[in-house]
Order: C-alpha cells, then sequence, then structure tokens
C-alpha cells in the first residue's frame, strides 16, 4: 500500500505565497522599525529608558490592557455562556451587538464613553482616570474574547456533562473538571487577543484618557507627538520597547498555552 499524502497539493506554492505575503506585510515593516530606531544610538536609547514620562505612559498602557483583558475574559466567558446555552429574548441582537466594537470608528466609540462617563455624562465619573482608559479597552476587547471561547463551547458535548453529574458531581465540579479545562486554551487565546489589542489602542482611548503627563498619557500618544516633532528615530524607539514588551507577554502565553495543550492530550 502507499502511503498516504501527509500535505495538501499544492504546499509548496502555498507556503512561498504566505511567506512572500508576511514579509511585506509584516516582516519587512517590522525591521524597518528596528533599523530606523538604531539611529538614536545608545546614549539615546538610555535616555528613553530613563524619562520617567515615558516609562509612566508604558506602564499605563500595559497594565491598563492587562486589567481589561482580564476583566473581557470574566465578562466574555459568561457572555459566551449565556449565548451559547440559553434561549432568551433579543438573542440574536445581543450576539450581534457584540462586533459592535469591530465595525464602530474607534474614535466614536472614544467620543461616545467620554460622554457617558465624563461629570456631565449619564453614569459615573471616570473620565480622564486610568479606570476610565480600562473601560474603553474593554469595549473594545470583548468581542476577542466572546468570538473566541463561543465556538469552542458550543462544540462541547452535553453528554460529557450528562455523564459528570450521573457519576454523582456537583454543578460547580462538572465546570471545574470537565468544561473549563477544555475552554483554558481558547480563554489564553483571547486574553492575548484582547490585551495585543489594548495595548496598541489609540484612537477608543484618547478621548476618555484626557492625556496628562505622569498621569493618564498613554504611550501610543507618545509615538505620535516625537511623530509629530520629526523625532522619527525616538518615535520608533518607543514603538520598538513596546513591541519587544508585547511579544514576551504573547510569548509567555502561548508558552503556557502549548503546556495546557499537552496536559490536555492535545498536538499545540
Amino acid at each position: 500500500m502507499q502511503n498516504a499524502r501527509t500535505v495538501l497539493p499544492g504546499f509548496n506554492i502555498s507556503l512561498g505565497y504566505s511567506v512572500v505575503y508576511l514579509s511585506i506585510i509584516v516582516l519587512i515593516p517590522l525591521a524597518a522599525v528596528f533599523i530606523k530606531s538604531f539611529g538614536i544610538g545608545w546614549h539615546g536609547l538610555l535616555d528613553i529608558l530613563k524619562d520617567q514620562r515615558i516609562l509612566h505612559a508604558l506602564f499605563l498602557s500595559f497594565s491598563t490592557a492587562f486589567c481589561a483583558a482580564l476583566t473581557n475574559v470574566l465578562l466574555g466567558t459568561l457572555t459566551a455562556w449565556c449565548l451559547v446555552r440559553y434561549d432568551f429574548p433579543a438573542k440574536k441582537l445581543i450576539d450581534t451587538l457584540i462586533d459592535l466594537p469591530f465595525a464602530l470608528p474607534t474614535a466614536v466609540a472614544g467620543i461616545a464613553l467620554t460622554s457617558i462617563y465624563s461629570a456631565n455624562g449619564w453614569l459615573f465619573n471616570v473620565a480622564y482616570t486610568p479606570t476610565g482608559i480600562t473601560l474603553a479597552l474593554i469595549f473594545i476587547g470583548l468581542p476577542f474574547v466572546v468570538r473566541t471561547i463561543q465556538p469552542v463551547l458550543a462544540d462541547i458535548e452535553t453528554e460529557l456533562e450528562e455523564a459528570s453529574s450521573s457519576l454523582g458531581a456537583t454543578r460547580w465540579q462538572t465546570i471545574r473538571y470537565v468544561i473549563f479545562p477544555t475552554l483554558v486554551p481558547a480563554i489564553l487565546t483571547g486574553f492575548a487577543l484582547a490585551f495585543a489589542r489594548g495595548v496598541g489602542e489609540y484612537g477608543s482611548v484618547i478621548f476618555i484618557a484626557g492625556n496628562q503627563p505622569y498621569k493618564t498619557e498613554i504611550a501610543p500618544l507618545l509615538i505620535i507627538s516625537r511623530l509629530e516633532e520629526y523625532d522619527y528615530a525616538g518615535a520608533t524607539t518607543i514603538a520598538v520597547i513596546m513591541l519587544l514588551l508585547s511579544f514576551t507577554v504573547l510569548l509567555a502565553i502561548n508558552l503556557l498555552q502549548n503546556r495546557v495543550n499537552r496536559r490536555l492530550g492535545r498536538t499545540a
């Protein structure tokens, strides 16, 4: 008997197109950013790393993105659970509204959130504070978590839960030992997507942040400011720092996800 092919026909040409596409869209632009940042020199790099304004902006961007992603993991999981497991009035409408942040211009979202959460708004006043920034990032990051977890949750067979219940497990034990382990890889993926989106978000945050140095100034705003000052080397250096920090966090999440997959007996 002949051995079955392990790859689809056209693998070589598909791989070639993929490499060329990724090079043009991703690798070459990223390489250009690194090359441009080299023009600042080691002394310029040290000055940026010592600049308290830049360090505070980086901390604010990453901390608010992290908190928003964690919140979205909780809210997104509960939302996906309700959409998959229950039938209720206006379910289709709510399912459609989940994707609204994808279609809504980020600047419009920022203006709307600022109007709602300002001192003269309809709800509590958190505009121009880190809490307001986190709320904006929760708004734009929630769809990533819901749409990542929803199909995985829909594929979980209810027979597994019934078998667990018939063996004497409580509802909480079924969720903890049967459902949750299956959802962990999807939860990590949703967290990574929401976090990555939040770190570099500009449009929806710029209005509600207030942009006060050392208080609510985000790192993307510093990059725009450096570009407006024609300090291209400084702007790209801040971008490279954000890129390296983001890559480190995403790599850690990816390694954790692979570890979870191995424990579940899946291929990474």
